[in-house]
């Protein structure tokens, strides 16, 4: 997977936009304006290819426990996102798409009653 692969994936979901709201490097995709993909982009430009998503405490756990790419990301909740380093190409390319499926449902699924109405209008 490179960048434009994951732009093009997560653009192409209900209401998500992409900005940079924390530095010029680091990509943050969001849904009605909440986060649930964060690429750190000198990272890809070094080959070094990750992102940290959304997930549920549960599953954070046995996903950490099973995949040595899998691990606790800086600067974000420890028990509700991990990090994924791709580079390491031990995630099959399908498995990383289906966890930033559960990242944007794990997002939404936080969101009132309101605002997820509002993706079934869009």
């Amino acid at each position: 997977m490179n960048i434009e692969q994951l732009r093009h994936y997560c653009l192409n979901k209900k209401a998500v936009t992409e900005a940079f709201p924390f530095d010029e490097d680091t990509l943050v995709f969001k849904v009605l304006g909440k986060m649930f993909v964060i690429a750190p982009l000198r990272q890809w430009e070094k080959g070094e290819a990750s992102i940290t998503l959304k997930c549920d405490p549960d599953y954070t756990i046995e996903l950490r426990e099973q995949y040595e790419t899998v691990y606790a990301g800086p600067y974000v909740s420890n028990k509700h996102w991990n990090t994924i380093a791709i580079y390491k190409g031990e995630l099959q390319p399908q498995f990383i798409l289906d966890l930033i499926d559960h990242s944007y449902n794990m997002v939404i699924k936080g969101m009132t009653k309101k605002l997820r109405d509002t993706l079934h209008d869009t």
